[in-house]
């Protein structure tokens, strides 16, 4: 058994981020393991860039109410408790709302990640789909 120390709080790269938001690294698997695990903080407003995992992506929303958005322009309102599987290679987006904090554990495998161009306002600011809704 070992206790791992808790990296610093890194504030995110604005290449990758609209607004501010910050990640606790909470677990990042050493070969062979690849599980990565995050918890994410972004203040109102702030949202990841488009971007796609190789393995996909799991986001539990710890706090507030968690936009997540796929290419088809389907965007949920997902809230604490609630848990969104990204699949392999689905471009997506994810953040908080425009007037409130929003927290998630993020977790996924690998480092495979692929960034892309920002999500503008009109894509963050469509209608919105409920996650009872879209069951």
């Amino acid at each position: 058994m070992e206790i791992i120390k808790k990296p610093a709080t890194m504030k995110l790269p604005a290449q990758w981020f609209t607004g501010d938001a910050y990640a606790d690294v909470i677990h990042r698997g050493e070969e062979p393991s690849r599980a990565r695990a995050n918890m994410v903080r972004f203040t109102p407003g702030a949202r990841t860039a488009w971007h796609s995992h190789g393995l996909g992506q799991t986001l539990h929303i710890t706090e507030g109410i968690a936009l997540i958005g796929t290419r088809d322009g389907t965007i949920l309102e997902a809230h604490p408790g609630e848990t969104i599987s990204c699949p392999p290679g689905e471009e997506h987006w994810h953040g908080a709302t425009p007037d409130n904090f929003m927290s998630h554990i993020a977790l996924w495998e690998g480092d495979e990640v692929n960034w892309l161009e920002h999500v503008t306002d009109a894509e963050y600011t469509g209608p919105r789909t409920s996650t009872a809704t879209a069951r």
